[in-house]
């Protein structure tokens, strides 16, 4: 029972914090917890989101939203996890960071996470070409642009983070259904692509349960198409809540679960 996705960024870097996250994993039999925090809230990812300052669409209201969120200094993280490790918890705890991926930012985000020894780095996409697609103060910004032309380009950079080799896991793939926008075209052969890829690069893709959390989305986890191929290509699927407070840890982990394995042996 894994919870590949679980956000402390609420909380102070303390035990006592990270107690209340294992407190509610052990109530929902979670026995593996994977605790990140977001490349943006770190100045030393500044640099990476770049792209996102002169967007003509969100531009200003992108520039404040890094300004307010990136205040931490990495090494405070690095810090709190050194002394973590020193502590003996009911269950495995890991250790890492959900990294934003940006065309041509590799050796940027390489930089930031050399020297340190991460129990894992997941990647994810939250902007296309500098949008911001899945804030909710910009969601209106989604109605002037073509829905097919917006999925092509968002897995053209999943496939670009996976094939980049820099991360572990793929965060919530299917994240661009956020606000229930969906293409009219067969997306077949490129979900097809994306599970060549992540097979390639050895890495895990996030059966994620974020959007029916966060957003309310009506789907628990992958859309069923893309599900589907990731396991006929024998993609390695992990379970994740993308939890953003300790009371979400390990919700809805049991029936995601369990939709996995409908999907595996019921075709």
């Amino acid at each position: 029972m894994i919870d590949a996705h679980v956000h402390i960024e609420r909380g102070p870097y303390t035990k006592e914090w990270i107690m209340k996250f294992v407190s509610y994993a052990l109530k929902r039999n979670i026995d593996r917890l994977y605790l990140l925090e977001h490349s943006h809230r770190f100045s030393d990812f500044v640099k990476i989101y770049d792209s996102i300052l002169n967007n003509k669409d969100c531009g200003e209201y992108q520039r404040e939203w890094l300004s307010r969120k990136s205040e931490l200094r990495l090494s405070d993280y690095k810090d709190f996890i050194n002394e973590m490790r020193r502590y003996k918890f009911p269950i495995e705890i890991n250790f890492g960071l959900e990294i934003c991926y940006f065309p041509n930012k590799e050796d940027e985000i390489k930089r930031c996470v050399s020297n340190f020894d991460w129990d894992f780095l997941t990647g994810s996409i939250h902007w296309i070409d500098g949008w911001g697609f899945d804030h909710r103060k910009t969601k209106d910004s989604w109605n002037e642009r073509d829905i097919d032309k917006v999925y092509k380009r968002y897995y053209e950079l999943i496939i670009q983070l996976v094939q980049s080799n820099i991360f572990d896991i793929l965060a919530h793939p299917d994240s661009i259904k956020c606000f229930g926008h969906y293409p009219s075209s067969d997306f077949t052969n490129i979900y097809e692509s994306l599970a060549t890829a992540l097979k390639e690069s050895e890495m895990k893709a996030e059966f994620s349960n974020g959007l029916y959390i966060n957003y309310g989305h009506k789907e628990l986890g992958l859309n069923t198409d893309l599900l589907q191929i990731l396991l006929d290509n024998n993609v390695k699927i992990v379970t994740a809540s993308d939890a953003h407070r300790p009371e979400d840890v390990g919700k809805y982990i049991m029936e995601a679960k369990e939709l996995i394995y409908i999907a595996t042996n019921f075709k």
